[in-house]
């Protein structure tokens, strides 16, 4: 279910399809969804059109992760160590990354027709 949102500066032009299998690689190995499961969405931006923290350059990367809430600490880790060394590969500094997860009950996520994720199969383990 993890739905994903890649925010980067005008760096990643010419490299979405790389940047966005980086991301999908890191939640399919660690989170152990199904490949089937991808909801990954790349937000291209000019340095006018955002502010990025003090001392961070074009290559600032914010990665928000909608998922289901049951991981646990040791899957989080492996997710955050497998997005920077994967988004290090296309040349962002690993302090240039930053991950924010947001953990919602499968009730509060409707499915395929309109069904609480908490009353279907999803086909994959939430709590890894």
């Amino acid at each position: 279910m993890p739905s994903t949102r890649i925010t980067v500066g005008g760096w990643a032009r010419g490299s979405e399809p790389e940047v966005i299998e980086a991301v999908q690689s890191a939640l399919l190995s660690t989170l152990k969804i199904p490949d089937y499961e991808r909801d990954v969405v790349l937000d291209i931006y000019d340095a006018a059109a955002r502010i990025v923290p003090t001392g961070r350059s074009e290559r600032y990367t914010r990665i928000e992760i909608v998922m289901f809430s049951g991981r646990s600490l040791e899957a989080k880790r492996a997710l955050y160590k497998a997005l920077v060394r994967n988004l290090c590969v296309l040349g962002v500094p690993s302090t240039e990354i930053k991950i924010i997860l947001l953990e919602v009950p499968p009730e509060n996520c409707g499915l395929r027709g309109g069904y609480p994720a908490s009353e279907i199969d999803l086909g994959f383990k939430v709590d890894v």
